[in-house]
């Protein structure tokens, strides 16, 4: 009889291609496929390294491991990724959520002295919908309006948000930053593409290939976004509003800078888990004409 295969020879071969393809994480991404692959849990595939697979199980693993080795994100494969407790549907139209980008949740999350009350969110570049619902998910009384201008991404957004039965606390808009809105908002956030264009190109493999260039290209110095993002949070602030935006790598200076010019005070700078100045945040505090 031919041998069987099992889950310990399947996890070790497969861990094995994945570190030679330069895989940062081979064995928790072999084991996620072959969960996704076998529809068993993680922890059986951890805990059974002797028990054996279907032809087709391993056959549906080998798929989804292929794709790996081309470097395609396991959260776009699965097409799902969590963050913040919630786990969001994602797709190759949307920035894949990353644990950076908690920081700003948190941040937010901070500055809020009333949890319940009704706070109105708006949030520029929406994509998946991920800082925007997590908020929401925080904030009881809250309600949102997540801004893209890409028709697919508000697409996996408003999905997301029914995944979470909170379709009836926000609206997607398509548009560009605020242009075309109207009103005044508590709380105004956003991942804005900021990194610069000439970097792009040499990012890993699983962002350059996989995540949309509209969400990851800031222009030449990596700004763009922020320079036409900015002065409409400052003309949709209500008064004390917060601000926060994600940042790249050693851009905090200059985009509290530009805060600061469109007449946002109590500049701060929040770093992520690595320690890298990842959110720059700012109250209203005067109105620039």
């Amino acid at each position: 009889m031919p041998d069987v295969p099992t889950i310990g020879t399947l996890l070790t071969a497969a861990q094995a291609r994945l570190k030679s393809a330069g895989v940062d994480t081979p064995r928790l991404d072999a084991i996620l496929l072959l969960a996704e692959a076998s529809g068993v849990s993680e922890d059986h595939i951890r805990g059974r390294p002797d028990a054996p697979l279907s032809a087709e199980s391993a056959a549906a693993f080998e798929a989804l491991l292929q794709r790996r080795l081309q470097r395609e994100p396991v959260s776009k494969i699965l097409g799902r990724r969590e963050f913040w407790s919630l786990e969001f549907r994602t797709s190759p139209d949307v920035l894949d959520p990353r644990a950076d980008s908690e920081t700003l949740v948190a941040g937010v999350l901070a500055a809020i002295p009333n949890r319940n009350a009704a706070l109105r969110i708006v949030d520029f570049g929406t994509g998946s919908g991920c800082l925007l619902l997590s908020l929401l998910h925080e904030l009881p009384s809250a309600t949102g309006v997540g801004i893209d201008v890409s028709p697919p991404a508000l697409a996996v957004a408003k999905e997301n948000a029914g995944r979470f039965a909170m379709s009836s606390r926000c609206i997607f808009r398509l548009g560009s930053w605020g242009k075309g809105i109207a009103g005044t908002f508590d709380i105004l956030i956003s991942n804005p593409p900021y990194i610069e264009s000439g970097v792009v190109p040499g990012l890993e493999p699983e962002v350059a290939d996989f995540d949309p260039l509209l969400a990851l290209d800031g222009g030449a110095d990596g700004l763009d976004a922020y320079r036409a993002l900015i002065p409409d949070m400052a003309r949709l602030a209500a008064k004390d509003a917060f601000a926060a935006l994600e940042v790249g790598v050693g851009q905090d200076v200059a985009v509290g800078r530009l805060l600061g010019e469109a007449g946002f005070g109590e500049i701060a700078v929040l770093p992520d888990l690595g320690g890298i100045n990842r959110v720059v945040t700012g109250r209203k505090s005067v109105q620039i004409p």
